[in-house]
């Protein structure tokens, strides 16, 4: 079972992820478990401040490493393994599907959540492990990037989505995008499902598959072609596109 802790100013804000979908599902296979704290708790400040101002000036306030420290000592005195400590940041590891199967591997991991103008670097020297940002853009805090992390990791999980195949098809899994999905009905204001997939002829349905991953990501995230593994008649339409576009 994978543990995950999470170090918040705003416990609230993850009572409906982790209590729905596939979050609770986890759960109920026992497959993950889940710990929000509050990490105020740890400060030892009177008025249980966590920040202050910057050292040299500057605008915004600064996250002090007593209370992150102390919380984590707190966490990981009685963990069976060594945790992998994430550290939620705009200037962190741009996230990805390969990043989310590195972390579906652990047993525990804690995720840090800041707000305010940014952490006292000690923090991001001695005590994380890993610098996580989902992207080129600032939020308010680290809670909504955390919770998209969580997701994307304990689906990985086994037995969490019911069908083990699911999350291996999954867009960027193979380092492409997934292939187009219809269902019934096969007909709908006049725009037909692929007469391919009602065949009933696999062979021929797996190839349309690989052509349109290819096709769909060529058009797409072109520059994922460059790292992705190919099929053998993927490789076939990468070098007619390349021909074509040069």
């Amino acid at each position: 079972m994978m543990h995950v802790d999470v170090l918040t100013l705003f416990p609230g804000m993850f009572e409906g992820v982790l209590h729905s979908s596939i979050m609770k599902k986890a759960q109920e296979q026992q497959a993950a478990s889940f710990r929000v704290t509050d990490f105020r708790e740890y400060s030892t400040n009177k008025h249980k401040k966590v920040d202050d101002y910057p050292y040299g000036g500057g605008a915004g306030m600064v996250l002090k490493p007593e209370p992150l420290f102390a919380a984590v000592e707190a966490l990981t005195s009685e963990a069976q393994s060594t945790p992998r400590i994430i550290l939620m940041c705009p200037q962190g590891e741009r996230y990805t599907q390969k990043k989310a199967e590195e972390l579906a591997k652990e047993e525990h991991l804690i995720f840090i959540c800041g707000h305010y103008e940014g952490y006292d670097e000690r923090i991001r020297k001695h005590l994380v492990t890993d610098e996580i940002s989902l992207g080129d853009f600032v939020l308010t805090g680290g809670e909504v990037a955390s919770m998209a992390i969580i997701d994307s990791v304990v689906r990985l999980l086994p037995e969490v989505l019911g069908n083990d195949q699911s999350a291996v098809h999954d867009s960027f899994s193979t380092g492409m995008l997934e292939h187009p999905q219809y269902t019934r009905p096969a007909s709908f204001n006049g725009l037909e499902v692929p007469p391919v997939l009602l065949s009933g002829n696999h062979a021929e349905i797996d190839k349309w598959r690989e052509e349109q991953v290819f096709l769909r990501t060529a058009e797409r995230r072109p520059e994922l072609l460059e790292s992705a593994t190919l099929t053998e008649h993927q490789q076939k339409l990468y070098q007619q596109w390349k021909q074509k576009r040069d």
